[in-house]
């Protein structure tokens, strides 16, 4: 009971970290630390290893990462939340490892509830549920196992009778309570709708960011964004073809110091949305002839308030007042909610461009904008005018320098090992190879040496469509940067100088398994965290429709399905299915409870081997020595005791070795002296050789 008390604690601990591991907001080291230390304990635990960690290792220990708590915080992690957390996980880790009273699970099952309840504000995945009730099994199983445990220590005898299987009898019980709970709340659940999701809004901390998508980016933070496969964002696509090669613009940034792209405090509009729906086409362009395309789009919180749109969007349906128009032509929308921003949007694709009239002109204030350049190399504006001067047009000169740098580059995810003086020189000139946001930084760049005004887009890719669930997958590594060039007559045109990555994704099992588990992460989005009354009623209206579609015609689908499956033809194959499936299960009822028998007793033997005996492994062992004697023709009748049958053997120094094993049997079954154990197997190998007769 001891053991399996604390192997319940145990997951107590380790489903609360997993559900922190699976919100991705523990850092690596800290998650292999702590994994490790849970495994050791399991290990210790259940016997495998033999580890004690003393309490001068464990104080020296702990005094030491106090001291480099500050160092944390002020050269590692460089923060205070991180810092702490990293100190938090190190002292879990150590009383994982050194709990052996009671007031030590006491404070194990504290820090797994705090852990479950710190990823409830981090996470809005579906691994989370899982992680919950794998937690609730092991609390159940903890709270049933410690009152046990007080009940065997009290000074009373207790009636061993029931005790057959006990353990799996009672993770059994365990288990079917934990279902039913989540059963009942899971019905509760869907009956009401999630209406203190506003409160959650909050009271919850703002989650971290992706960098990039505001008004600011580093070279290179694009690059540590790919370095991630996080979904980030899910978006349906209505249209029965689906376009190829959209871009999720989310800003665009227009100032540029060598080293950063970035913004000034932008001004905007404020645009008001009347009953969810926010129309920005004038007649005009609705009367434009061109592909359209309408989307849904479920962003994560990560995204921040970044309105991502492909396409000139003509109509964007939101929950929400009002949306914030920049000069950029980006949107934003405020309260995302702990759960990410869900909004559609009906777009034109035929000018994928920023500005709303490709004819308008460029005022002067924003021409001097986008063509400001900080102090360059010279080899760059050397660069620019060669070529330039192979075209005449500005659009021309934005494909040759487009051109360019897709043919001369190579894609690469690598990051720089150092920093460089000039990241911009040593990318065209040194390096010649980077991931999307220095080709667009240099196209960029050399587009306003040429006195074309331009400025680099961020957001996202296409990402990959999942047949399952009918949603494309954006993911973080999906990130991308471009060009957006004014030109004459058209007004703002994407250009695209990052050439395509070399490494093509494989339709793997691994790919379609995580097609799968997306689909359900989705079904958890759309009817759990974003469950409210209108999906309230659309579900009430499916189950309805389909009781009334069974009620009517259950009967004929029966009859139908009969007919089919008694045809001439199908009761061949099918009755040799039948008894093919039937041999198998007849072998399966057969075979698979002695080898689940055997399988138990050799688990217990082992354990008493390793010194590990309770008084219920008497009964074991002398069972086994019985199945000895009934082989050599001594068969022990029920109604005898086992000190009447071992005194009535013949002489013989079998005889004399069963009387040894019934007087330790004794000790060990009513006396509990758990060093009889060991004395048992001895005699029972001796028993075992020895010859017949004798």
């Amino acid at each position: 009971m001891d053991r399996y008390f604390e192997l319940c604690v145990l997951g107590v601990v380790t489903s609360g970290y997993l559900a922190v591991l699976g919100s991705g907001y523990l850092d690596l080291p800290t998650a292999i630390a702590t994994a490790v230390g849970l495994a050791v304990r399991a290990l210790i635990v259940t016997g495998l290893i033999h580890l004690r960690v003393s309490a001068k290792v464990t104080t020296a220990a702990t005094i030491a990462y106090i001291g480099f708590y500050p160092l944390d915080y002020l050269y590692v992690s460089r923060d205070f939340v991180t810092a702490t957390v990293h100190l938090v996980f190190f002292l879990a880790v150590v009383k994982v490892l050194t709990a052996h009273a009671t007031r030590d699970y006491v404070f194990l099952g504290i820090v797994g509830f705090l852990e479950l309840l710190s990823a409830a504000v981090l996470s809005s995945n579906l691994t989370f549920f899982m992680f919950l009730a794998l937690f609730l099994v092991f609390a159940i199983g903890s709270f049933a196992g410690a009152e046990i445990r007080r009940s065997i220590r009290q000074p009373r005898r207790l009636a061993r009778a029931g005790l057959r299987r006990f353990a799996w009898r009672f993770s059994v019980l365990t288990l079917a309570m934990s279902l039913g709970i989540l059963v009942l709340t899971a019905g509760l659940f869907f009956l009401l709708p999630r209406t203190a999701q506003a409160a959650f809004r909050h009271l919850a901390p703002q989650h971290g960011h992706l960098p990039g998508f505001s008004n600011e980016m580093a070279l290179g933070e694009i690059g540590e964004i790919q370095q991630r496969r996080t979904a980030v964002m899910h978006v349906r696509i209505e249209n029965s073809s689906h376009p190829a090669g959209l871009k999720w613009r989310g800003t665009a940034l227009a100032s540029f110091d060598g080293r950063r792209w970035f913004n000034p405090p932008e001004a905007g509009a404020l645009l008001n949305v009347r009953d969810g729906l926010l129309e920005l086409a004038d007649p005009t362009q609705r009367r434009r002839i061109g592909a359209r395309v309408n989307y849904e789009v479920q962003a994560s919180t990560e995204l921040s308030d970044v309105v991502f749109l492909a396409g000139l969007p003509e109509f964007i349906r939101v929950n929400a007042p009002a949306v914030f128009r920049t000069s950029t032509g980006a949107y934003r929308v405020s309260g995302s909610g702990s759960t990410g921003l869900r909004y559609g949007a009906y777009c034109f694709l035929e000018e994928r461009a920023a500005a709303p009239d490709p004819a308008e002109e460029l005022g002067a204030t924003a021409r001097i904008d986008y063509l400001q350049l900080p102090p360059l190399d010279p080899r760059i504006p050397a660069l620019a005018h060669g070529l330039g001067a192979r075209a005449v047009t500005d659009a021309a000169r934005a494909r040759v320098v487009e051109q360019y740098l897709q043919r001369g580059f190579a894609y690469t995810t690598t990051l720089l090992d150092r920093q460089v003086p000039d990241p911009l020189a040593n990318f065209l000139f040194e390096r010649r190879a980077g991931h999307c946001e220095y080709f667009a930084s240099a196209m960029t760049v050399m587009l306003r040496v040429l006195g074309i005004p331009s400025r680099v887009a961020t957001g996202f890719q296409t990402g990959v469509f999942n047949p399952v669930s009918g949603w494309y997958v954006v993911r973080a590594s999906d990130a991308h940067s471009w060009v957006e060039a004014w030109l004459p007559g058209r007004g703002w045109a994407t250009f695209d100088p990052t050439p395509p990555s070399a490494e093509a994704g494989t339709a793997s099992l691994w790919t379609r398994l995580g097609f799968y588990l997306d689909a359900a992460d989705t079904f958890w989005q759309d009817w759990v965290l974003n469950y409210n009354l209108d999906q309230q009623l659309t579900l009430a209206s499916r189950m309805e429709n389909s009781s009334r579609t069974f009620g009517s015609e259950w009967l004929t689908r029966l009859r139908l399905a009969t007919a089919r499956w008694t045809r001439p033809a199908l009761l061949k194959p099918l009755g040799a299915a039948v008894l093919l499936a039937g041999g198998i299960a007849v072998a399966l009822w057969l075979s698979v409870p002695p080898l689940a028998a055997w399988w138990r007793t050799r688990a217990r033997v082992r354990l008493v081997q390793q010194g590990y005996a309770s008084s219920s492994d008497a009964t074991l062992l002398y069972g086994r020595m019985l199945r000895i004697l009934t082989r050599r023709g001594l068969r022990k009748p029920a109604w005898v005791t086992p000190a009447e049958f071992a005194g009535g053997l013949p002489v013989s120094r079998t005889a004399e070795l069963v009387r040894e094993f019934t007087a330790a049997y004794n000790d060990l079954r009513f006396g509990g002296k758990a060093q009889a154990a060991p004395q048992m197997m001895a005699l029972l190998e001796r028993i075992e050789r020895q010859p017949s007769g004798r």
